[in-house]
């Protein structure tokens, strides 16, 4: 039997450098426009299930370094590019940012007030202009507290798994089409992608969980502003790291719990504690910051032991940011913003009018052309990398580039830097299903965004 080579050591995909961290409270006046459902009864909200926050991460090369900027809030989506850039405008102004070195997620949370301008006129919307100059402001002072009291850290990676997120396109029993809701009979994406950030010391000074799952466990019977399951899931963490947690949306298109669409709290919370637990789990099997585990020979005792033991190890201090557009057609057949406002003047029905309002607000953002460019935004951190993009692309995205780049670890998240529509997989056209009827894109989107967002990394590989 011939030798084998030793294996290779293993070690956490890491970055090392300055890592600041800051949280701001983002609650919105009860009373602001929050109708997020085309069956709610409701328009405003009556109270408050949990805070919603908004929780900045910086990382720099070194003192002084251009930083890359993370935001994670506990919004819903932009309803409109211009709603959207009246945020991200003014934080890259007042950052001196380059748009490339920010990234502004999205939690996803259909429990959230309304961002959008073009609802000023609805029940309590006269809230919002206001709102979004204290995200704005809260953006601000949150990376400005991060980069001030930013100190030399890891941040490493590991991989868990999580069984919350179902897969939520169900084939409907009584007509020929696809439903949102459970589908016991399709499986989904598990994984969780925890990041731990080291001080020098050794301690904690905060998580990031990447999971994908629509926060869709409130939904149009629930009043009350909610970061959804997200708001457990910190809280568990939290109470074990004393650090803050950052949650970041991943690819989450067809992906939602099973148990959802209620307006039990007790429900969402426990969501967030099984999601909570999952990045607890895989926190505590991670080696020390600075560790690496080699093969260190064998030891003959009753058996042949093969030993592993720590050893101390290096994490790439390099930060890299991109972004890149992918030309989408649009399909032929969506209506153009005249035929739209057509149809919205003839309708009397609510939930119709609902869809259609949100059809308008997408329409407007690409204009009548039948081609239209989407960007996405990919960084290289240390030995991993972190991917976004402000579609609903379906999981099939992060699967995908995660099995291209088997050795690295990738950080995959929706609505970043946006909110434009779903990009589902291309065999899925031409069923009746809500992700296809709602996206204005064309058969192929999601296939080109991997291509872009693979050659991207690709590239940045060398």
């Amino acid at each position: 039997m011939p030798h084998a080579p030793a294996p290779s050591p293993i070690a956490h995909a890491a970055f090392a450098g300055k890592i600041g961290v800051a949280r701001r409270a983002i609650d919105p006046p009860v009373g602001i426009y929050s109708r997020n459902w085309g069956a709610a009864k409701h328009d405003v909200a009556t109270g408050r299930h949990k805070s919603l926050t908004l929780t900045a991460l910086t990382l720099q090369e070194n003192a002084g370094g251009a930083p890359l900027v993370l935001i994670a809030a506990d919004l819903g989506w932009w309803r409109s590019t211009a709603s959207e850039w009246s945020v991200r405008g003014p934080i890259l102004k007042a950052l001196e940012l380059d748009p490339a070195r920010l990234i502004f997620n999205l939690s996803h949370t259909h429990s959230g007030p309304s961002t959008s301008l073009e609802c000023s006129e609805l029940p309590g919307g006269h809230l919002i202009e206001g709102y979004i100059g204290q995200i704005v402001s809260a953006s601000v002072d949150a990376v400005r507290e991060a980069l001030q009291t930013a100190r030399p850290a890891e941040l490493a990676w590991t991989t868990g798994a999580c069984d919350l997120a179902k897969n939520r396109d169900l084939p409907d029993p009584e007509r020929p089409r696809v439903v949102c809701g459970y589908n016991p009979a399709e499986s989904a994406d598990a994984t969780v992608l925890v990041g731990r950030v080291s001080g020098a010391e050794g301690r904690v000074l905060a998580t990031l969980v990447n999971y994908a799952c629509h926060p869709v466990t409130l939904a149009w019977q629930n009043t009350l502003l909610s970061p959804d399951y997200v708001g457990a899931l910190r809280e568990t963490v939290e109470a074990q790291t004393s650090a803050p947690c950052i949650f970041l949306q991943g690819c989450s298109g067809e992906l939602a719990p099973a148990e959802e669409y209620t307006c039990d709290t007790a429900i969402a919370d426990t969501h967030g504690r099984r999601l909570g637990f999952a990045a607890l789990a895989a926190l505590e099997g991670m080696l020390p910051p600075g560790a690496r585990l080699a093969y260190s020979g064998v030891v003959e005792s009753g058996a042949p032991l093969a030993t592993w033991a720590r050893e101390q190890r290096t994490a790439l201090g390099t930060l890299t940011a991109r972004m890149g557009e992918v030309e989408f057609e649009v399909k032929p057949e969506y209506p153009a913003l005249a035929e739209i406002d057509r149809q919205i003047s003839e309708t009397k029905d609510r939930v119709l009018s609902e869809r259609l309002r949100r059809k308008r607000t997408i329409r407007t953002g690409l204009g009548d052309g039948s081609r239209v460019r989407g960007p996405f935004w990919v960084w290289r951190v240390g030995d991993a990398y972190l991917f976004g993009q402000p579609m609903e692309s379906y999981s099939w995205l992060q699967t995908e580039v995660r099995r291209r780049f088997p050795k690295r670890s990738v950080v995959a998240m929706n609505l970043v830097n946006g909110s434009m529509a779903y990009l589902p997989p291309a065999g899925l056209y031409g069923l009746d299903l809500y992700q296809v009827w709602q996206t204005p894109f064309d058969r192929g989107c999601l296939e080109r965004m991997f291509d872009a967002i693979a050659g991207e990394i690709a590239r940045m590989e060398g």
